[in-house]
């Protein structure tokens, strides 16, 4: 869709690194317009995992995800609206950042779901991630939704040395899932004893709204998408295709030529749930889900610092494993759309191998705003045997 057009302003993001004299060295392949979980739906090809390249890195920034982990580059850009910063990061055995809604500026980011798209961060250290967040972070007057909270000196922060005993909390149904795959339930069960032994304080909770996560954010986001992809119409920039006969032809014909299925299912989707006939049965409906997601998830953080889950049922599957079944590839987000959904921020870290010596990922989900407490407890994590 976006073939040839070129960009007539950065990012702020961006700007803000190039500011700091960060150093560019290119752009990476990710899904079309953010849309999957496996980096499948790429108009420029699938990427594939570098430990293991009949595999997939996970979606939809698996190209972000793959440059860090065959070191190609120190840190990495992505967009997590649903996983897509933490999952490929967790495929991949790298460490992804998706930061609390608002915390960075989303001018010159492609919209997907405005009410959920974040720019995310993944490296293989905790410290590069913070320094590259508190650069990029903060208030931006091109972003009227940009959050006008501080941005502490993260880098900082991640240097103390506090021996600070942590109220962590596990949802009972993410371990009892009978999705889960057993190496994961694994390594997720040894973590949680080493900070037990370690004198943490850990209490399982039951999350009974977990179920309705998934179908809640994938309602409410592809009616965003159907809105905000309606800008592609072959008129102002994009794709238009050379063979139409009226403006309404002109509409369709480059919308069908270049868009590709995934993206055009979700538009589907999207329109779909915004249609008269349906908009309260589901769309008011997600939204009234939604802020009941998100009032228990504040309630949990008032007596926990942190949350510990898988950050995907599985490790990295096989390319092609979930292309014709849409369902079972929505699912590999089962555990990171809670993040997106409540607002707030999460981390992926790497936790082990599986029996095939594919990465496990670790998710830290904590209150919003506390990314300084989120980098730290991820670092104490990753230094357990």
């Amino acid at each position: 869709m976006l073939d040839d057009f070129h960009s007539a302003y950065n990012a702020t993001a961006v700007q803000r690194l190039l500011d700091e004299d960060a150093i560019i060295i290119g752009r990476q392949n990710c899904d079309e317009f953010g849309m999957g979980s496996s980096n499948e739906n790429s108009a420029f090809r699938p990427v594939k995992n570098g430990l293991d390249t009949s595999r997939v890195p996970g979606g939809s920034s698996g190209g972000s995800a793959v440059a860090v982990q065959m070191d190609m580059c120190r840190i990495s850009l992505g967009s997590d609206t649903g996983g897509s910063v933490r999952q490929p990061a967790a495929f991949c055995g790298v460490i992804g950042l998706k930061p609390t809604y608002s915390r960075i500026s989303r001018y010159g980011l492609i919209a997907y779901a405005s009410s959920f798209d974040c720019i995310g961060i993944l490296g293989t250290s905790t410290e590069d991630v913070a320094r590259v967040l508190e650069v990029i972070a903060g208030v931006d007057a091109y972003d009227s939704t940009v959050s006008t909270q501080p941005v502490p000196k993260f880098s900082d922060e991640l240097q103390s040395t506090s021996e600070k005993k942590y109220r962590i909390a596990y949802i009972r149904e993410t371990i009892e899932s009978d999705g889960l795959q057993p190496e994961i339930k694994e390594a997720l069960q040894h973590k949680l004893n080493q900070l037990k032994q370690e004198g943490h304080t850990l209490e399982a909770i039951d999350f009974p709204l977990l179920e309705y996560c998934l179908p809640t954010y994938y309602i409410l986001a592809t009616a965003e998408a159907s809105s905000n992809l309606s800008r592609y119409d072959g008129v102002r920039y994009g794709h238009r295709s050379a063979n139409t006969t009226n403006l309404d032809s002109l509409y369709k014909k480059s919308r069908t030529e270049a868009f590709g299925k995934e993206v055009q299912r979700r538009i589907l989707l999207g329109t779909f749930v915004l249609s008269a006939s349906y908009y309260d049965a589901y769309y008011t409906r997600a939204q009234k889900v939604r802020q009941l997601i998100r009032q228990r998830m504040l309630e949990i953080f008032k007596q926990h610092d942190f949350i510990l889950l898988p950050t995907a049922p599985t490790t990295a599957f096989a390319l092609g494993a979930k292309t014709t079944d849409p369902l079972q590839m929505y699912l590999a987000d089962v555990y990171s759309v809670l993040a997106n959904v409540s607002g707030i921020p999460g981390i992926s870290v790497p936790c082990g191998k599986d029996n095939m010596g594919l990465p496990i990922g670790l998710q830290v989900l904590a209150g919003d705003f506390q990314e300084s407490a989120l980098l730290m407890f991820s670092n104490l994590l990753m230094k357990l045997d």
